[in-house]
């Protein structure tokens, strides 16, 4: 499984033809397939590329919403 650090996953911002991945207690998930992360961004508040395991464990939704996307690698500090 790939390993990324948070400037390797701050690349992958859903921008200028890039995936949209974001991080998740650890996980890193391609989220590229969904509408609501169209051009790197969600609901005006959240970017991809980075770290949002915090803005979602405040979401309205839990964390079952990121099982149908695939992990695409382990974010290492």
């Amino acid at each position: 499984m790939r390993r990324f650090t948070l400037e390797d996953l701050a690349r992958y911002n859903g921008k200028g033809g890039m995936p949209a991945y974001i991080a998740y207690k650890g996980q890193v998930y391609d989220v590229s397939s969904s509408f609501l992360w169209q051009n790197g961004r969600h609901q005006v508040l959240h970017e991809a590329g980075t770290d949002l395991t915090a803005a979602l464990d405040q979401a309205p939704h839990g964390e079952d919403l990121l099982k149908g996307f695939p992990v695409v690698g382990v974010l290492i500090r």
